[in-house]
């Protein structure tokens, strides 16, 4: 019908005209951008395909005869158009976070990125990440003994062929809702390909509050440490990372090891890590229990492991300042390398498809840990407990 196909050519027009200018001034505005934009910021070839078989059906029907139809043409018309703009920005991604490690990682003498060609194939026809044949998943591991929050999903080699470093990531979900293994899975199924255990976790969320989200995350470092021989990997190369609200967790988890106070019954367990990378990361203030300091921003320190912070320079959801007022405050103090990579035209979310803008920032955090794994050789960074927290 008629109606049917403005409906849908008005959708996806609405989705690239938020891409490409997405709306501010109020918070509102810029959550309602962020879901229109989301998917087609990051799969425009595959809203073009779906634009391109809803305009053959209509005309295949008659129905761009109609006046409807001939209205429904108009946002089609206006979608095509705002495509270049959407791929040209994705583009970008590359240089810039290649611009990004040579900042954050040369200054410090850790190395420098190497560029890589993207997947192509992948990224015009296959952009919905589904587990790879070479990639072998085993689900609903406990880590603790909170039930359904406490659970994780290890990704590795399936000739069980691992050979390198362990990587931890965190759902976003802004403390009271997401779950393991739907943010970063291209991320986990790149890495794990290429011969890493990856983890993806489950955490407590609200009413709960923090910082028993914290305290999930080092027990999944404790857990990761304690059970990498048994996948082949190095315990002593633990990287951690995290999507939003994970990001917040995955930067604080590395940045206070050592305080004891966040490892309640398992004070003695190893919670360091190699790296930390926090992907369009909310490092504001959390809702806390009895005023502890919540924000990564409390915990910055001179011994500080090293840092990458991604983040969409449209983000509408987190503002970008976010991840630039972090990265300052770690650059002022710590001596480890920090990398800031601001990713141009990206929203929140970027992190769900083979996508342009994501296969180059997964070349660049591949490249950011060996870097820093080549430079600090075996064992993390040590912390000695501040006494921070009781």
């Amino acid at each position: 019908m008629p109606i049917g196909y403005l409906v849908t050519t008005a959708l996806v027009a609405a989705g690239v005209l938020a891409a490409v200018a997405p709306m501010r001034g109020s918070r509102r505005r810029g959550r309602v951008s962020w879901l229109l934009s989301a998917a087609v910021n990051e799969t425009p070839f595959l809203a073009g395909y779906y634009l391109l078989a809803a305009s053959a059906l209509a005309y295949g029907q008659g129905d761009l005869d109609t006046p409807v139809g001939r209205i429904g043409l108009v946002p089609a018309g206006l979608a095509v158009l705002g495509f270049p703009v959407i791929v040209r920005r994705a583009l970008t991604t590359g240089p810039a976070v290649e611009k990004a490690l040579q900042d954050g990682l040369e200054r410090s003498g850790a190395g420098r990125s190497v560029g890589r060609s993207l997947p192509w194939g992948r990224i015009l026809l296959a952009p919905i990440a589904i587990l790879p044949r070479g990639v072998a998943r085993r689900r609903n591991i406990a880590y603790g003994d909170a039930g359904r929050a406490n659970l994780l999903d290890v990704y590795r080699p399936r000739s069980g062929a691992a050979r390198g470093p362990m990587l931890i990531h965190l759902h976003g979900g802004g403390f009271h809702r997401g779950r393991k293994s739907f943010e970063g899975r291209p991320l986990l199924h790149r890495l794990a390909r290429n011969g890493w255990v990856c983890i993806s976790a489950n955490y407590r969320l609200r009413p709960v509050l923090y910082p028993d989200q914290l305290i999930d995350a080092k027990k999944v470092i404790a857990w990761a440490r304690e059970h990498a021989h048994e996948y082949g990997a190095d315990p002593s190369q633990v990287f951690i990372a995290g999507s939003s609200a994970g990001a917040h967790l995955a930067v604080t988890a590395a940045l206070s090891a050592g305080e004891h106070g966040f490892q309640p019954g398992f004070e003695d367990a190893d919670t360091r890590v190699q790296g930390a990378i926090g992907l369009y990361g909310y490092y504001g203030p959390a809702a806390t229990r009895d005023g502890i300091p919540s924000s990564p921003h409390d915990y910055v320190h001179r011994d500080a492991p090293p840092v990458m912070l991604a983040h969409g320079g449209q983000d509408t959801f987190v503002p970008p300042e976010q991840a630039r007022r972090l990265a300052a405050a770690l650059r002022e103090v710590s001596e480890s390398p920090v990398v800031h990579a601001e990713l141009p035209g990206g929203q929140h979310s970027f992190d769900l498809f083979h996508s342009i803008r994501f296969e180059a920032l997964i070349d660049g955090i591949e490249e950011f840990a060996s870097a820093i794994g080549n430079h600090a050789g075996a064992e993390p960074t040590r912390r000695m407990a501040s006494g921070r927290i009781n």
